[in-house]
C-alpha cells in the first residue's frame, strides 16, 4: 500500500478511501472472520472497521504501518463484538447445554466456513475453529493472527501492543491449549 495514500485520506480524497477498501478489504474480513467466525457479523465489522479509519485518519500518527493500525482497529472491533455477545450468551447459556425436546446435554460446534479453508478440509477446519474459539482472548488473536492471517510476529505484536517475547508466548500456549482440545474431542469421538 503506498504510504501516500495517508495524506491523501487525511485530505478527504474519496479515490483513495476507495484504494484503501479494495486494498485492505479482504484482510480485514478474513481477519474478522477468524476471529468472530460468523460472516454476517464479520461483514458488518468490516463496514464498522472502515467507517472507524475514515473518522479516525487525522489520528493516524505513523508510528506503526497503516494495515498495522487497520489490524489493530478490525481486532479491537472483533473483541468489542465478541464481548456483546457473551453479555447476551451469559443469559442462555444453560438452558443452551440440553436439548429441548429429550433434556440431554448436547455438544453442537458451530456451522464456520472461512474462505481460506479448502473444501475437502472443513469439517476438521470447522472442529479446529470451535476450539480457537474457545481460547483465552489474547490467544486467540495471536493464534489468528500468525496461523490464519500469517503476520509476522513483530506486526503482531504491534497489533496487540505487546512484546514480540509475549507473542511467542501466546502462540505457543494456543498451540498446547489447542493440541489439548483437539486431542480431547478426537478421543470422544472414538468413543
Amino acid at each position: 500500500m503506498p504510504e501516500h495514500i495517508v495524506e491523501r485520506l487525511k485530505a478527504g480524497d474519496e479515490a483513495a478511501y476507495r484504494e484503501l477498501v479494495d486494498s485492505q478489504q479482504q484482510r480485514v474480513l478474513n481477519t474478522a472472520l477468524g476471529l468472530v467466525q460468523n460472516h454476517e457479523l464479520a461483514e458488518d465489522i468490516a463496514q464498522e472497521v472502515f467507517i472507524e479509519v475514515f473518522r479516525s485518519i487525522e489520528k493516524f500518527g505513523g508510528q506503526s504501518t497503516l494495515s498495522t493500525w487497520i489490524y489493530r482497529i478490525t481486532v479491537n472491533k472483533c473483541l468489542d463484538a465478541i464481548r456483546y455477545q457473551r453479555r447476551g450468551k451469559r443469559f442462555a447459556i444453560i438452558t443452551s447445554l440440553f436439548r429441548q425436546d429429550t433434556g440431554e446435554l448436547k455438544y453442537e460446534s458451530p456451522h464456520f466456513d472461512h474462505p481460506g479453508v479448502a473444501l475437502e478440509k472443513k469439517e476438521n477446519a470447522r472442529i479446529l475453529f470451535a476450539a480457537v474459539e474457545e481460547l483465552p482472548e489474547n490467544q486467540r488473536i495471536a493464534f489468528v493472527l500468525s496461523q490464519v492471517e500469517d503476520l509476522p510476529q513483530k506486526e503482531i505484536a504491534e497489533i496487540m501492543n505487546i512484546s514480540v517475547k509475549a507473542v511467542e508466548s501466546l502462540i505457543q500456549r494456543a498451540k498446547v491449549n489447542l493440541r489439548k482440545k483437539l486431542e480431547n474431542i478426537y478421543i470422544n469421538r472414538r468413543k
